[in-house]
């Protein structure tokens, strides 16, 4: 029998596409909301139904690799749990992180890549070295990087890092059920060959919730029990907060969604491919959601919306919030207008699933 998750008839419409008066596209999916305790304040479609995490998840594999070295700080810590764009700054730190280690991009298992910057790609190419790929160039190559460094603090193997069973893995399998408290459901191969896990979505934004209040509280606030599993790991999700909201572009690049919302709006953001992402707020309010069609085009609207509604972001302006969604929601074009630049000619909003929310 083929493992699945949630299937259209339990989804909810999350958003929808109008392109000249006419709604051309549906996205539907599920999403959940999560107050800094863990309990639901918006539940959608099938939230406790398994989806892979994706690049969601590396907030929790950068903290795993994290504790086990101390060098995994700063710059290098924030591209330990990037989707880079490869802009110059991120293949700078990647390079420098394998440096420190002794190693080498022939070290990296991830795939070879193009720079996705085009400035930097631009820029290889002009030095005269062609039509540029490497390992290094790939958007998780600061992940795969920080798992290198923290398998040689071990002193253990580097060639079979991304080995399951290899200890740097183990660990991560450790601090994802700490703290999404819930056992996976499921254990696939990402894009980047590493290990993904399967998690609910109110898994992923309890686990990453827990992470952002962890890493943004102080030592002796009291908000988290010292008898929590996670709680051991609080040290790495401070090194790992302070350098996400020090240098958001290191996220995914300068002017990318992530970085964005992180940078203007002091929210912790992650997107994962195949539709989903999770956002989480300094305090622990968390939003996590899967697009069923795998689209992404509307996850930072709905999630950013979804937060809004929940009560979870009282302090930001209604205006800024709407130009950031607007900022980091891509146009419906179509041909030039009347001075030759693209022409606007619909918008992707909210579906009537989340409009009715009150």
């Amino acid at each position: 029998m083929t493992r699945s998750t949630f299937v259209s008839a339990d989804a909810a419409e999350l958003a929808f596409v109008e392109r000249s008066g006419f709604v051309e596209s549906r996205h539907i999916g599920s999403a959940v909301v999560l107050d800094p305790d863990g309990s639901p304040l918006i539940s959608l479609g099938a939230p406790e139904a398994p989806v892979f995490t994706r690049s969601s998840l590396k907030p929790l594999q950068a903290i795993a690799a994290m504790s086990f070295t101390e060098q995994v700080t700063g710059t290098w810590a924030a591209l330990a749990t990037a989707s880079h764009k490869c802009e110059a700054g991120h293949a700078e730190a990647v390079a420098g992180m394998l440096e420190s280690a002794g190693l080498s991009v022939d070290d990296l298992r991830c795939p070879s890549a193009h720079p996705a910057d085009g400035a930097f790609r631009r820029s290889l190419q002009e030095a005269g070295t062609g039509d540029p790929t490497s390992r290094l160039y790939f958007n998780c190559s600061g992940k795969h990087a920080a798992f290198l460094m923290a398998a040689t603090a071990l002193g253990a193997e580097t060639a079979t890092y991304l080995e399951p069973a290899h200890p740097v893995q183990a660990r991560i399998a450790e601090v994802v059920e700490a703290f999404a408290g819930e056992t996976p459901a499921a254990l696939g191969t990402d894009g980047c060959g590493a290990p993904v896990f399967a998690l609910s979505l109110t898994g992923l934004a309890r686990g990453i919730g827990r992470v952002v209040r962890l890493g943004c509280t102080d030592a002796d606030s009291g908000a988290t029990s010292a008898t929590e599993p996670f709680a051991s790991f609080a040290t790495e999700a401070r090194t790992l907060m302070g350098a996400v909201f020090a240098e958001p572009w290191a996220i995914e690049g300068h002017g990318r969604p992530n970085s964005t919302v992180i940078d203007r709006l002091g929210i912790f953001a992650k997107g994962g491919a195949e539709g989903v992402i999770v956002m989480s707020t300094k305090a622990g309010y968390s939003v996590a959601l899967k697009c069923l069609d795998g689209s992404s085009r509307a996850t930072g609207l709905v999630a950013l919306t979804l937060l809004r509604k929940a009560g979870a972001i009282p302090d930001i302006s209604d205006d800024l919030l709407g130009e950031v969604i607007a900022e980091i929601t891509e146009s419906v074009t179509g041909g030039i207008d009347s001075e030759g630049r693209t022409a606007v000619v619909g918008q992707v909003n909210v579906g009537e699933d989340i409009a009715r929310i009150r």
